[in-house]
């Protein structure tokens, strides 16, 4: 059986038989996938919309904006390069999705501006929080042939994706939806919330955890420590005067300029999605505060495997 660090080894099955269920969620059907991404808040967004952007056997039904909003940004004056003064996080999401598709020749592609706030309130509540990519999102459910599912990406908060369901719970079955955040441990099977993506709308979250129709595709933080690009090594590969390959380091300079290693969390759930072969999956119980039912998590990656992918992709972008 492949080892995997403490915090994330395998402990039920055969990696190779959990790599069958990560593909039967995805290799089953025709790869429809629409993407929410916190494209603002830092430089991981960017690299996962240009891997999924790269790749040809995926239909993008649409990119979303997504708000990075959290209390940091009432309490100090900067926010990564951003003045926290008047900041609009989604308009700043919105405006690099448009300015990605642009680079890339693909502006035909559906980018509808996403919710500026969390569902619900501060203090609680599930009331959805109406907008454009709500209401896309929808509509591209209600669109799809046959039986088929969309699957969805989101890589920041969940309020787009959770408020469209709300808004309209008859496609709720018919969404499989992938996100990157909280924690779980594998070896005593409980989670934490307290993580930054959930933490920016846990009303969402819990939304999503407590509906039975929804199926639910979750990569723990903990299990992406591993996926660290090294900035030197990464700028030797990128070619200048390539424009996509240019925004991927400006947005590395913009965002963390300070760090010479980072971890590109949003790229890693992307390439599990397309490579799913490359991690491992299992079937666990929501948390106990939630209604009681099985999700689908992600307990392990081939890190290197799939950092090799990411810069082959690249490099098939003209």
């Amino acid at each position: 059986m492949k080892k995997y660090p403490v915090n994330y080894r395998l402990v039920c099955l055969p990696f190779f038989l959990l790599v069958c269920s990560a593909a039967h969620l995805f290799g089953q059907q025709a790869k429809r996938v629409w993407i929410d991404a916190d494209t603002g808040n830092e430089t991981d967004d960017v690299y996962a919309l240009v891997r999924l952007l790269a790749e040809p056997g995926v239909v993008i039904a649409g990119i979303s904006s997504a708000h990075f909003n959290n209390a940091d940004l009432v309490a100090f004056e900067k926010w990564n390069q951003y003045d926290t003064k008047g900041i609009h996080t989604v308009q700043i999401s919105q405006q690099l999705n448009e300015e990605l598709l642009a680079i890339l020749h693909k502006s035909a592609i559906l980018h509808p501006l996403g919710a500026d706030r969390q569902m619900g309130r501060a203090w609680g509540g599930m009331e959805p929080r109406n907008s454009p990519a709500a209401q896309a999102i929808i509509q591209a459910v209600k669109q799809l042939p046959g039986k088929e599912k969309l699957i969805v990406v989101s890589l920041g908060a969940l309020t787009n994706i959770a408020s469209a369901i709300a808004l309209d719970t008859t496609i709720a079955s018919r969404i499989v939806c992938y996100a990157l955040g909280a924690k779980y441990n594998i070896e005593k099977e409980y989670w934490n919330k307290s993580e930054f993506n959930i933490r920016n709308d846990l009303n969402a979250f819990d939304y999503l955890l407590d509906h039975p129709s929804v199926n639910l595709v979750i990569m723990p933080t903990d299990v992406v420590y591993s996926f660290r690009f090294e900035k030197d090594a990464l700028y030797k590969i990128l070619r200048s005067g390539v424009p996509v390959e240019n925004l991927l380091k400006q947005r590395w300079e913009e965002t963390n300029p300070q760090d010479a290693v980072r971890t590109l969390w949003d790229l890693a759930l992307v390439e599990a999605l397309l490579k799913p072969e490359l991690a491992a999956t299992r079937e666990v119980l929501t948390p106990p505060e939630n209604t009681r039912r099985k999700v689908t998590i992600f307990t392990g990656i081939r890190a290197e495997e799939m950092k090799k992918d990411f810069y082959a992709a690249v490099k098939s972008i003209p």
